[in-house]
């Protein structure tokens, strides 16, 4: 088992008003599936991918990641499970606007812990491998949003997560490049092995690539569906 979300349950306050984000919501997963999360905005899919990726923290429950709970880790371990354990993939691509495609992978393997001399190579072979390898010294202004896509999706793999985490990935793309990044992370499960946990809108296509769909509904399990 390589996740395990028990009765987990988020809440915000504003002033004394309690504002729930999500309700108890349980599911497991295997090493390898593809599962997607459905619901209208606001029904809590961001919140608990948030919450799966240890950025933010649950009010009571559990999520356990190879039988670690999230919620007994200090901010060291923590941080260690979202630099090596998870990649985070954002609707919004979170690039950085002022480095190119190279440079905003090799940024990462910074972070975890790459030794310089091996950086670019990596950050290189990452690029090639979501077909962009004719674009690995252009910004993020001069790419195409499915460009874009793809080296937010080369830096979510650039230090060997078990898990990807796709927050509306294809949000801001047009059909038939959504149909390409989807491709793109189908592959990287299949052909790779790794987990993969896609929040989506599309109800239809998350029911034809997906090993399960969750659907969330104010922030419960209302259908889960093989």
């Amino acid at each position: 088992m390589l996740l395990k979300v028990y009765n987990l349950t988020k809440s915000y306050f504003k002033g004394k008003l309690e504002i729930p984000a999500l309700r108890e919501v349980s599911f497991e997963l295997s090493e390898g599936d593809f599962i997607s999360i459905v619901g209208k905005s606001g029904s809590g899919k961001s919140t608990l991918l948030n919450l799966i990726g240890g950025l933010d923290t649950a009010t009571s429950g559990h999520i356990y990641f190879r039988n670690k709970d999230l919620w007994d880790m200090s901010r060291t371990d923590l941080a260690q499970h979202r630099k090596y354990s998870v990649g985070m993939i954002f609707q919004s691509f979170n690039l950085i606007a002022s480095r190119n495609a190279v440079e905003n992978i090799t940024l990462a393997l910074t972070f975890g812990g790459v030794p310089r001399k091996d950086r670019k190579q990596i950050a290189i072979g990452l690029l090639s491998q979501v077909g962009l390898e004719h674009r690995i010294y252009h910004k993020p202004s001069e790419l195409s949003g499915g460009e874009a896509q793809r080296v937010a999706i080369a830096r979510a793999m650039a230090n060997n997560p078990s898990l990807i985490l796709a927050d509306e990935p294809t949000g801001n793309l047009d059909s038939i490049t959504s149909n390409e990044i989807i491709g793109l992370l189908q592959q990287l499960n299949k052909e790779h092995g790794i987990t993969v946990i896609m929040v989506t809108h599309d109800q239809e296509n998350a029911k034809r690539i997906s090993k399960k769909v969750i659907r969330l509904h104010d922030g419960r399990i209302v259908k889960d569906m093989e």
